[in-house]
């Protein structure tokens, strides 16, 4: 993991970083809260965890308060639950991401996402892996507390929504600080990047909707988004389908219509999963596999070059040996 973090965070003061932290993960937790299915506490998304994430992968673990300030004021807004539970909430909130940051150190991880190793640790280290502290944290202590009474059922939608805000927001504010927009976009390449964003959209929305089960049509486009838009495009687009099918199981329309929560829940979470994960690692492979390409190309300029500088010399060598062996060939003059 890179020891430095952005420009930003060495210069901007403590206090202010930690109060945008705090401010960027109660802006989250708004929006994950119009996506709950259970509770307004349980979400099948929880963007907070991949605003927590990479804030702590950006700036260091010294902005562990703002998470803390962030998760406090989330679970106010929402209220009604005893102390403990309230108190408990924020400190799953607040371990969960430190518990993830922590061990994507431990193993190696960069946070420029140009490696597949890099993916996969985000995947199972910081997503599956650490977001099981926030999950049975706060799941055993709203049990505990009576406000809630099917431990397992909201256990998972937490545990994977908390996966999920990892898996579709962390990557994106990630890659966000070394996104350069490029000074000329050919006609053809917006032409391209409107069409996948509408066909995706367009996609997604049709597929969650009608009572066919279309949901798969998805991923080609999230192909053509990796493939092409490498993970700026895979991953905002990962993002909105997310979101589109966790409208549509919420308000139970198209495919989502006929079933029970459980199997809506169940659905949701694996077409989610899928989503996210088909974007987050073909994006990360093609990236590694064009910067490859990249470095080969350079690497053959490189020797180009160096060849042509050897082969003017190779050439005065060459006719310097010619002029010898000419001279050694010829007949001694008689005397």
């Amino acid at each position: 993991m890179s020891r430095t973090g952005p420009q930003f965070g060495r210069t901007t003061p403590w206090a202010v970083l930690v109060l945008a932290v705090a401010a960027a993960y109660l802006i989250g937790a708004r929006v994950g809260f119009q996506l709950a299915m259970i509770d307004l506490k349980i979400t099948p998304l929880w963007p907070p965890t991949g605003i927590a994430l990479a804030a702590l992968l950006l700036f260091g673990p010294r902005v562990w308060p703002g998470i803390s300030l962030g998760a406090l004021a989330a679970n106010a807004i929402v209220g009604g639950e005893p102390i403990v539970a309230f108190l408990g909430i924020t400190i799953g909130n607040t371990l969960a991401p430190l518990t993830a940051y922590y061990l994507l150190k431990r193993l190696g991880f960069r946070r420029e996402l140009d490696r597949l190793k890099d993916a996969l640790l985000l995947v199972f280290a910081g997503a599956l892996g650490a977001m099981l502290v926030s999950a049975t944290i706060g799941s055993a202590v709203l049990a505990a507390s009576g406000t809630v009474s099917y431990f397992w059922t909201g256990w998972t939608v937490w545990w994977t929504g908390d996966a999920m805000g990892v898996l579709t927001v962390a990557p994106l504010l990630l890659i966000a600080p070394r996104f350069r927009w490029p000074r000329e976009v050919p006609l053809g390449r917006w032409v391209e990047a409107i069409a996948l964003a509408t066909g995706m959209i367009g996609t997604a929305v049709v597929a969650t909707t009608t009572p066919a089960t279309l949901l798969f049509t998805v991923f080609p486009w999230l192909i053509w988004a990796a493939l092409r838009f490498e993970q700026a495009g895979a991953l905002c687009g990962a993002l909105a389908v997310c979101t589109i099918a966790i409208l549509a199981a919420a308000h139970g329309w198209g495919p989502f219509s006929l079933m029970t929560l459980p199997l809506r829940m169940i659905t949701l979470q694996a077409l989610d999963g899928s989503v996210a994960l088909t974007a987050l690692l073909l994006a990360t492979v093609t990236v590694q596999r064009n910067r490859a390409e990249a470095e080969v190309a350079m690497a053959c300029v490189q020797l180009n070059e160096m060849v042509a500088r050897i082969a003017p010399a190779q050439s005065l060598r060459g006719a310097v040996l010619d002029i010898i062996q000419n001279i050694s060939n010829r007949p001694p003059r008689d005397p």
